[in-house]
């Protein structure tokens, strides 16, 4: 076992590494083969304000360095990150059950959001804007917004933590992370690890490791954070943004998915089932852009379902360590039930099983769904597990309707011959993402990452990233004399 397991299940507050003083303990396990990897006592509200007041006082300082100087600290987290991938690899597999594929594309996107937070420091940019008044020179100035509250989900934790985590310090901000309480190590104390060693002020970058039924809604009531980044599910969100209204604080939200992936009548089937398998069991399909619903064109369907069918039933499931492994285990039982519950409750409804995976503890297997009746509940959820649901469609219009039948909006993918054909389709999609000839997981670090309806609010990456931690601050000179009526 990695000793990244006994060396960080602890608090980072104030730059030291110390225990909780909660009166129990977050067990964190291996979903695989349920060994226990660490107990970590919970941090307390005491420990969340102290962690506040931890990033607010350094924050100021941390603003204040030239950006130059504040991005030599995400040019060697970088480096320490790519030395460490081996190790970083280990415990993704141990904490998450994911698969070697799965470590390397976290990973992978992980350094590439480390390099943009290397050209973040220095993307703010203030402007100078006319005024009616004479001898008037406004002056606008983009600051940071001073501490960031973030919380990370189980699935892609130690991407979706510093997803935030980094451009928010890169943009000259303090932040408080809470991870997931399924991945405290990958998601938490191990990017505050990073960072320490990286050079960050102690401070900068603070990690609780707690729950709820500890600390209720002090982690985003707390009155010093401005902007809570959140990255869960709908329900939660929509939980998350109503306490930040009411304390008139921004939320970033990044919540579910319910895409599509869709195969026009003129597409490259064999092109299209590779994108469909992968973009649905992916990580044990335990991604919020994954394809839950797959639309094939009526007349292409016998040929598309057949081959999709034989792919799927290739895929190895077992153990995450094993570099052959598709399919490790879902994170914990609960998920496994959920899964299985309604697989059971579709077939029972009348939908047809083409493959059914059991479930052995925490490990589903894959299923395809097809014929599931129109108001099945299965349609419009996020599964969040190895279930492809294959949907058939008469023509565009039909496509398109069903694909904008559910309340979710985040990705989406549409397979054809005729590159505009696919651009007019995506249009008409209502998500915040959607793509041509390809699956439906990706995330590029320039781009605008997010969903519409109740898969989000805001958007991270690049440009839109700047928007939603910094803040904007007017300051205005009057050279020469102003005129006042009395």
């Amino acid at each position: 076992m990695s000793s990244y397991f006994t060396d960080l299940a602890r608090q980072y507050i104030g730059g030291e590494w110390r225990p909780g003083t909660g009166s129990w303990d977050i067990i964190d396990f291996n979903p695989y083969d349920g060994e226990k990897l660490a107990s970590i006592t919970i941090a307390t509200v005491d420990e969340v304000d102290e962690a506040y007041r931890a990033a607010e006082r350094a924050q100021k300082e941390w603003a204040a360095v030239n950006p130059y100087a504040r991005r030599a600290v995400f040019e060697k987290a970088l480096r320490l990150v790519e030395e460490r991938e081996a190790e970083i690899t280990e415990v993704i597999i141990a904490e998450l059950g994911g698969t070697h594929l799965k470590a390397g594309f976290e990973l992978h996107l992980a350094k590439e959001f480390l390099r943009e937070s290397i050209q973040l420091a220095l993307r703010p940019e203030g402007r100078i804007l006319p005024s009616p008044i004479d001898g008037k020179e406004n002056r606008v100035y983009r600051v940071p917004v001073g501490v960031v509250g973030v919380i990370s989900p189980f699935n892609f934790p130690f991407l979706l933590s510093l997803k935030s985590v980094a451009p928010a310090l890169a943009l000259g901000n303090g932040v408080v992370l809470k991870p997931h309480q399924n991945t405290p190590i990958v998601g938490g104390s191990l990017v505050a690890k990073i960072f320490e060693d990286a050079g960050l002020p102690g401070g900068l970058l603070n990690v609780v490791i707690t729950d709820i039924a500890e600390i209720g809604d002090a982690f985003i009531e707390h009155p010093v954070p401005k902007v809570i980044s959140f990255t869960g599910s709908d329900k939660v969100g929509r939980h998350v943004a109503t306490v930040c209204a009411s304390h008139f604080k921004s939320a970033v939200l990044e919540l579910g998915g319910n895409s599509a992936l869709v195969v026009l009548d003129d597409a490259d089937i064999d092109y299209a089932v590779d994108a469909a398998v992968f973009s649905r069991y992916v990580h044990q399909g335990q991604v919020c852009m994954a394809a839950n619903r797959v639309l094939v064109d009526r007349s292409i369907a016998d040929e598309f379902t057949e081959k999709f069918v034989a792919k799927v039933r290739t895929l190895k499931v077992g153990d995450p360590s094993d570099p052959r492994t598709i399919i490790g285990p879902v994170i914990n039982s609960s998920q496994a039930d959920a899964i299985t519950g309604a697989v059971d409750q579709a077939v029972a409804e009348g939908a047809t099983a083409l493959v059914r995976g059991t479930t052995t503890d925490n490990l589903v297997g894959p299923t395809v769904l097809t014929d599931v009746p129109a108001d099945s509940g299965i349609l419009r959820q996020e599964i969040f597990g190895p279930v492809a649901l294959l949907v058939l469609f008469d023509g565009e219009e039909e496509a398109v309707r069903i694909a904008n039948d559910t309340p979710y909006g985040l990705s989406g993918a549409v397979h054809t011959a005729d590159v505009e054909r696919g651009v007019a389709f995506a249009k008409r999609i209502d998500t915040g993402m959607f793509h041509v000839n390809d699956g439906t997981v990706h995330d590029e670090p320039p781009v605008a990452f997010g969903g519409e309806k109740h898969s989000g609010i805001g958007r991270l990456n690049g440009e839109a990233t700047v928007e939603a931690f910094t803040t904007q601050k007017w300051i205005s000179v009057q050279h020469g004399r102003s005129f006042f009526p009395f």
